[in-house]
């Protein structure tokens, strides 16, 4: 049996390192003086490999995840959200999933959770624990208005859970909570928001094909481009040409 510990998983990713990888992550995930990523540090693992390592890991304790949340290292972070989904998809009681979305929002507001594939890997699994949450929206506006990229990107991908609550058996669909943070997100001046909350609002219309035509019927033209792009992307052609040519500027 493997011996569970920070030390040993680190090692462990050690083991994948793909020196192509390592010279491609930093340009991939614009970690440049001045980009959004700026000053992430790369070993060159993939997805898969680091996946491989959190099941091998998979003892590691919150603690110890919150040490691998605050190192350097992009696929270490990487690593400690892969555990805490997992961890997520197995809490049964009430008490259980606070606690773990409570540390999640934690590792959100000290800025661990700092890129578009952090972001995504873990916001629409934790997401889940806002479905029917009273002061679900509060938190969702917050974080929409917040000055911070990651949790603005945060706030669109909690909505996720909502969208797929059928499929995730958790009562019916509710578009309402990604259609008011689409809303507060829509004049974002970050390429990054405008690719997430366009692919949400296509996971709406994929769902619910009148929901995302009365939100283009609203806001089409002023939406930013790239967004109304990724919003419209499964329609027929002759409907996406309509919705382009409403974009005024």
């Amino acid at each position: 049996m493997i011996e569970q510990t920070v030390a040993g998983a680190k090692a462990a990713l050690a083991t994948f390192v793909n020196p192509e990888k390592r010279a491609f992550f930093p340009k991939f995930f614009k970690s440049g003086p001045g980009q959004y990523g700026e000053g992430d540090e790369f070993l060159g693992v993939t997805v898969p490999n680091v996946r491989l390592v959190a099941k091998q890991y998979a003892g590691l304790t919150e603690a110890e995840i919150y040490e691998l949340m605050n190192s350097s290292i992009h696929e270490h972070r990487l690593l400690g959200l892969i555990m805490l989904v997992a961890k997520w998809k197995k809490a049964k009681t009430a008490g259980a999933q606070q606690e773990l979305f409570d540390f999640y929002l934690r590792l959100v507001y000290e800025g661990s959770v700092n890129n578009w594939d952090l972001v995504d890997t873990s916001a629409p699994y934790f997401g889940m624990y806002l479905i029917g949450k009273p002061d679900a929206m509060e938190l969702l506006e917050s974080l929409a208005r917040s000055e911070k990229l990651w949790e603005r990107r945060v706030s669109i991908m909690f909505t996720f859970a909502s969208i797929r609550a059928s499929k995730l058996g958790m009562g019916p669909a509710d578009f309402a909570p990604t259609m008011h943070t689409a809303e507060i997100l829509l004049h974002d001046k970050h390429d990054l928001i405008h690719k997430a909350v366009g692919w949400m609002l296509r996971e709406v219309g994929n769902r619910d094909l009148a929901e995302l035509r009365n939100f283009l019927s609203r806001y089409a033209a002023e939406m930013p481009r790239t967004m109304l792009r990724y919003a419209i992307e499964k329609l027929d052609a002759e409907e996406r040409k309509k919705w382009l040519a409403a974009k005024t500027n």
